[in-house]
């Protein structure tokens, strides 16, 4: 399983009309892999509810999304799972079936509600616009199988 997270002021995805919004908090586009298991989204959930990646008074990263209070706005990613080794065009093999992904995604978000976040979605393979304010910017990958 693999999350891009991004720190934000604000983040929001739309479908049409505004779907969920959130304001400080993590933007994580979230990619299920074939074989990915609930331990994968346990790992990851634990992990992004405690990564430290807020600035304490002296701007160093102290704090969590927990700490701060924050929100996340969980997008599903099958894309992350694309390889363009080879060819122009990406290969997404790697991804998990929809079914399976969906499942995860849905287990993902329900684990991290479970640790204290507050959790807005995106519409599973929905077409959405994804607002996404950086703050820092800071970026971080997550990838349960490195």
């Amino acid at each position: 399983m693999r999350a891009l997270i991004q720190r934000v002021k604000r983040g929001g995805v739309k479908t049409g009309a505004v779907h969920n919004a959130i304001d400080r908090g993590l933007v994580v586009l979230l990619g299920v892999g074939e074989g990915d298991s609930e331990a994968d989204a346990d790992l990851l959930a634990e992990k992004t509810a405690h990564l430290r990646i807020f600035s304490n008074a002296e701007g160093k990263f102290d704090h969590s999304l927990l700490d701060v209070k924050g929100s996340a706005l969980v997008v599903s990613q099958f894309t992350l799972y694309g390889d363009a080794s080879k060819g122009r065009r990406p290969d997404f093999t790697a991804a998990a079936k929809p079914a399976e992904a969906a499942r995860l995604y849905e287990y993902y978000s329900e684990r991290l509600r479970g640790k204290g976040v507050p959790v807005k979605n995106g519409v599973f393979g929905a077409d959405m616009e994804v607002e996404i304010i950086n703050d820092g910017p800071v970026t971080i990958w997550l990838d349960t199988k490195k």
